[in-house]
């Protein structure tokens, strides 16, 4: 580059940013409530409130739902747990569990909500465990076959998009196929590609769903394998998954790139609880959360081409962007 070539480099730079009105012109697109899904914890109305997580009764549902909706966020993801928990996971399948409860509570007040679920047993075994055992041992055919038939519960009850969450090959399958043979074939299916990780803690702690042996669920990925997380994603999708929930968000970042080149399903970031409380700091003088750093994490989700992300914090960050 001559000299000439430099200063007029320098000065179109110069003309592009130094003034605000400039600046704001050529930014891409922002990050607006329609990128966000509010994760929606659930507990019975005897339950404790003074969790690491803020939950919500299926009594106080409607409100949130109306709040969420009147500021343009159009999903939640809902996540509902049994009190009563054995060795077979049946309130998995119980037909007024309180999953089915607010799932009706979110469609009965905006039916034009999406609703996403998750789809696992760890919240209905007694070990806290994903899968179903049989002589302590795992039995992947057992687990897929039970959380098929709570997909297709979570669906009959209104579930637009159902969430299995075990980690295991085979499941995905298995659900799509009860869901079409009920008659769901417009109910979409949305796995969890989970990285190992300790930002789960809260949420553990807040619904109950820490595994009883204290060790890592078997079937999460490793943060230091992405290539077996990619391999992972794309095994789900091959088996019939429509769309594929990455956690935590901010770690898996690498592999949502990765995916996007090879798939055109939308891929969406959890940013799980671990996230929430470290990225949007407590001030004890104000009594407030300072969501401006998960602002700036959600902004590079959307550009490295997430579809939408699923938050804790929708009605704040809306209020920031207001």
């Amino acid at each position: 580059m001559t000299t000439t070539q430099h200063t007029a480099a320098h000065a179109t730079t110069g003309r592009l940013h130094g003034r605000p009105a400039v600046r704001s012109f050529l930014e891409g697109p922002e990050l607006t409530a329609s990128d966000l899904s509010m994760v929606l914890l659930v507990r019975e109305d005897g339950e404790e409130a003074d969790r690491p997580m803020p939950t919500v009764t299926v009594a106080e549902i409607p409100q949130a739902v109306r709040d969420l909706a009147a500021v343009g966020i159009r999903s939640v993801k809902v996540f509902a747990n049994s009190l009563e928990r054995n060795p077979q996971a049946s309130g998995a399948v119980a037909l007024d569990s309180l999953m089915v409860r607010a799932i009706r509570a979110v469609k009965d007040t905006e039916p034009g909500m999406a609703v996403m679920t998750e789809n696992c047993l760890c919240g209905h075994t007694d070990t806290g465990e994903c899968h179903l055992t049989v002589n302590g041992r795992i039995d992947l055919g057992a687990t897929a076959v039970l959380t098929a038939a709570q997909a297709v519960i979570q669906a009959g009850a209104g579930a637009d998009i159902v969430g299995p969450a075990a980690m295991t090959r085979g499941t995905i399958w298995t659900v799509r196929q009860a869901l079409d043979e009920a008659g769901h074939r417009d109910v979409a299916t949305m796995p969890h590609l989970i990285l190992d990780s300790a930002l789960y803690e809260g949420y553990r702690t807040t619904m109950r769903a820490t595994p009883a042996s204290g060790a890592r669920r078997p079937f999460q990925i490793s943060p230091r394998s992405p290539a077996s997380a990619v391999d992972t994603g794309l095994a789900f999708l091959g088996e019939g998954a429509d769309m594929l929930l990455l956690e935590p968000g901010m770690l898996s970042v690498d592999i949502l790139t990765r995916l996007k080149r090879r798939t055109q399903a939308p891929l969406m970031p959890f940013s799980v609880s671990g996230e929430y409380t470290h990225l949007a700091p407590f001030d004890p003088a104000t009594g407030r959360r300072d969501f401006r750093p998960l602002l700036e994490v959600f902004t590079m989700l959307k550009r490295a081409g997430a579809e939408r992300i699923i938050t804790y914090a929708v009605l704040d960050l809306a209020r920031l962007r207001a």
